[in-house]
């Protein structure tokens, strides 16, 4: 039984989406066509963003003027949730140094700093790791890259295989540490403990008793950050080429009339 809080939603239905790839461009704004279609589906059901990167990225790319993200949707969860908010108000959070040690970390740190260092790729930039609450991300090329470096990282990581060379290298260095290594958006990948994917953020939605969780996510191949929500039994999966084809399936699926 879905609470007060959505008893005004005529579909007692959560549909949650991924950020990069699926509501906006990476690492790029929204367009107001998106803002505006999600606008009118949180009047037919609940609505939540559930993304890698940290608050305040996500609030970067959905911004809308005189609002908040938190205030646009219903959920909302950074870095897969482990910052978590329902309705504007802050839920329990977690912490990725907490559970991995100083010791640890820093041996996984440096140990990618090296590798980063020996690699033999086009261009690299700057930010090679970024720390934030509940992962790490790595990218070998640098977060301080242009959009249009972005693109021809992924491009050439496509073929060369760089990233998944680099966490393949991982997953058997540091086997013991519990991580999960996710590749997603065009030049990075996440570092995390086991079980806090994308899937954490669905704990925070359990007691709402949803008939229906709908996930929306471009990155849905195994080893993609989207993949463990996809093919989790409590949601159903939407496989996106980019905002434009999500808009088409949320056309097709609640505004057909």
């Amino acid at each position: 039984m879905v609470s007060q809080a959505f008893a005004d939603r005529p579909l007692k239905k959560l549909v949650l989406f991924d950020v990069d790839g699926t509501l906006s461009p990476a690492r790029q704004t929204a367009s107001q066509e998106i803002i505006d279609l999600l606008r009118a589906l949180r009047k037919k059901v609940a609505i939540g963003v559930v993304g890698g990167s940290d608050l305040v990225k996500i609030s970067e790319q959905l911004y809308v003027p005189g609002s908040n993200v938190v205030d646009e949707f219903d959920y909302t969860f950074a870095e897969n949730g482990l910052t978590a908010y329902k309705l504007g108000k802050p839920l329990a959070t977690q912490s990725f140094i907490k559970f991995l040690g100083e010791e640890k970390y820093k041996k996984l740190l440096n140990f990618c700093l090296h590798y980063i260092a020996d690699l033999d790729i086009p261009i690299k930039r700057g930010t090679f790791i970024e720390f934030r609450n509940g992962m790490v991300n790595i990218s070998p090329i640098g977060r301080n890259a242009t959009t249009a470096e972005r693109h021809e990282f992924e491009a050439y990581d496509k073929t060369a295989g760089v990233r998944k060379a680099f966490v393949e290298v991982l997953r058997e260095k540091f086997a013991d540490y519990g991580l999960t290594f996710s590749i997603g958006g065009q030049i990075s990948f996440d570092v995390f403990p086991n079980g806090w994917d994308k899937t954490y953020c669905l704990q925070h939605v359990a007691d709402e008793q949803f008939e229906e969780i709908h996930f929306f996510g471009d990155k849905t191949y195994k080893g993609g950050n989207d993949y463990e929500i996809f093919v989790d039994p409590r949601t159903i999966g939407h496989s996106v080429t980019s905002p434009a084809d999500t808009i088409r399936i949320l056309k097709e699926m609640f505004f057909k009339d």
